[in-house]
């Protein structure tokens, strides 16, 4: 297929993920006003010029992405790839927890999980229905759900955004070109369902990967995700990020996607600083997360939108937090900042 006529396709494939998912937000909104009507009282509507602005940083990732691929940072199959067994076997069920997520956020019920679910052993942050799901993190539900509620909550680009990892992350490891491929190694914390290591796993067909998570059953996921490419199998464990269990000076690269808006502020420094510690010198650091207020006022109404329509009780903090700083007094240098989208990337290295 020539380029110009893949481009297209690509950008046809993507608008309609788009389109969907709004389709999707707008009849989800209007149910809600009609049965949970003070939950849309709280809600404040974004204003027009902030909407243009959302779809010109859109259009800027579709075009970003579609460089990445045509550059080799990674194979072009990935621009088409969806799950579509996934979708239809699980749109419905996202449907059906629609209202159960309107209660709980109704009731403002935070910390709401069946009996069946142990959350002993684990911090007390964590133990939340984040975004109000069904489970928090903890659930086989929560698992199955998640990758396709993040796609419509992004309008169909969260892994676009996860993308954005793999140039910095290829770029970084020219470090270690003397290191044999198979010999460099790269850690994912909270790997969640494994969509990101699957996609280094795409860009880095024979580097040795990792993960970790405090989540047994998104573990669980993740397993079953990448245990259908080829390749040998990331070494997947269960484990806080702010005691990792792995050798000083263990990785080549380190990466984490959408972890630290879900951390309260001490526990955010405690996580870098693990990072550095398994970090080699010379190895890159590399984080994705929300925009912040510093880089992108004209966000303001979706980030203050953010926190109020979904239960994130640590992202007001973040969206004001140096990152910067706290990766510096880890010992981190050269730390370079992209924006794409809606997310936010810190590169960093350890010195050498």
């Amino acid at each position: 297929m020539p380029d110009t006529l893949t481009k297209l396709t690509y950008q046809t494939f993507q608008q309609s993920k788009s389109f969907f998912s709004l389709a999707h937000k707008t009849v989800s909104l209007q149910l809600r006003s009609f049965l949970y009507p003070t939950l849309n009282q709280k809600s404040k509507p974004i204003p027009n010029e902030v909407l243009l602005k959302f779809q010109e940083r859109l259009n800027q990732l579709l075009e970003i992405d579609w460089q990445d691929a045509e550059n080799g940072i990674y194979p072009k199959s990935l621009l088409f790839e969806n799950s579509w067994e996934d979708f239809f076997r699980y749109y419905p069920l996202v449907l059906l927890d629609l209202p159960q997520i309107w209660e709980r956020a109704n009731q403002e019920k935070y910390q709401d999980f069946s009996p069946e679910i142990e959350t002993d052993g684990y911090p007390s942050y964590y133990v939340q229905n984040f975004h109000h799901q069904s489970g928090g993190y903890l659930s086989d539900l929560s698992a199955s759900l998640y990758d396709l509620q993040v796609e419509l909550l992004f309008n169909g680009t969260a892994d676009l955004m996860r993308r954005r990892i793999l140039a910095p992350l290829k770029k970084g490891l020219k470090t270690f070109e003397s290191v044999s491929p198979r010999q460099v190694r790269i850690l994912d914390v909270a790997c969640g369902t494994g969509r990101t290591l699957k996609l280094i796993r795409a860009a880095l067909p024979q580097a040795s990967l990792f993960g970790t998570d405090l989540s047994p059953t998104y573990l669980c996921k993740a397993n079953e995700l990448l245990s259908q490419i080829s390749g040998v199998l990331p070494q997947l464990l269960q484990a806080n990020a702010e005691e990792l269990p792995y050798l000083d000076n263990y990785f080549h690269a380190v990466t984490s996607v959408f972890l630290f808006h879900e951390l309260p502020a001490s526990v955010r420094q405690l996580v870098i600083e693990q990072c550095f510690r398994v970090t080699k010198p010379g190895g890159v650091f590399i984080i994705c997360d929300s925009v912040q207020l510093s880089d992108s006022l004209e966000m303001k109404p979706m980030m203050d939108a953010f926190p109020e329509n979904f239960h994130e009780p640590y992202y007001r903090h973040y969206i004001t937090d140096n990152l910067v700083e706290r990766l510096e007094k880890a010992g981190f240098v050269n730390i370079e900042i992209q924006i794409h989208f809606a997310s936010k990337y810190f590169i960093a290295h350890k010195p050498v």
